[in-house]
């Protein structure tokens, strides 16, 4: 199916928020995705790639809905939710790949669903930020300019696991998840060191699209989140850092429970995406 094929196709579903999984092409790609949309078109409204987490485990899609996607779309953007974890491609490269077909996808008929104004971002928590900051780097190298931005939710980047903050992954139950994920992603041991399986041994990390990067002081994933962000800072690429105060509920993005962080994440969003458009 063509980029504008698909877009009609999407356009269908545009009327409601209904959340549904639908099997859509991207060139050679095949993929589910879901789309969360607030009817209220505009055209600079952001249209968003979104990776949900699951620690690179998910066997069956989600039926719920994602609450992050969800506000975003509340909050004006296009979002779609892609799933990268099919039970045969739930490993690097392929999933990355796939996902950074989707990508092209999108900015293909982008203006189908926002217009020739409309910034194009991916987005991603957890396991899906790994795989989204991944995307991020390989549009820089193959379709530079075209990515406004990365949203990297606690991006899941350092298959190490060294970091001081991930000692507390034990207190949350993700010791094990995080660490049996990364060994099905990682399933070619040259993964590890190849830059878009884990972005933070990248060499490389300027002129990669403006990243909002948020995480929390009592996360897990805190130390690689913000050492992440420190070097794609270092390396001259625009970013802007959120870390919410222990005891704000951030855990609630990894069981996908709602809280008042998930305002703080449509506050930044929406500052980001204003600053990006100016």
């Amino acid at each position: 199916m063509k980029g504008n094929e698909t877009a009609s196709r999407f356009g269908k579903e545009q009327a409601s928020m209904a959340a549904q999984w639908q099997e859509m092409r991207f060139g050679a790609t095949t993929a589910r995705v879901r789309i969360f949309d607030g009817g209220a078109r505009t055209s600079t409204m952001p249209v968003v790639l979104y990776l949900a987490g699951g620690a690179f485990q998910q066997a069956e899609q989600r039926q719920g809905d994602l609450p992050v996607a969800r506000r975003l779309a509340e909050r004006g953007a296009f979002v779609m939710e892609a799933d990268y974890a099919g039970s045969a491609t739930n490993v690097f490269p392929e999933a990355m790949e796939r996902m950074f077909d989707v990508l092209a996808g999108l900015n293909g008929c982008r203006k189908k669903f926002g217009g020739a104004r409309s910034p194009l971002l991916i987005a991603g928590e957890e396991a899906g930020g790994n795989i989204a900051a991944g995307v991020a780097l390989k549009a820089r190298d193959q379709m530079p300019g075209e990515l406004s931005g990365q949203v990297l939710l606690s991006p899941m980047i350092d298959p190490m696991m060294v970091s001081g903050s991930i000692r507390r992954a034990d207190e949350i139950g993700m010791m094990g998840r995080w660490s049996d994920g990364w060994s099905r992603y990682l399933r070619a041991a040259c993964g590890l060191f190849h830059p878009y399986a884990a972005p933070c041994r990248c060499t490389r990390l300027s002129q990669v699209a403006p990243a909002l990067i948020m995480t929390a002081d009592d996360d897990p994933l805190r130390d690689e989140t913000l050492g992440y962000a420190d070097r794609l800072l270092a390396a001259g690429t625009p970013v802007t850092r959120h870390v919410l105060p222990a005891g704000s509920g951030w855990a609630g993005l990894y069981s996908h429970d709602e809280g008042p962080w998930l305002d703080t994440v449509a506050d930044a969003f929406s500052a980001f995406v204003h600053e990006l458009k100016h």
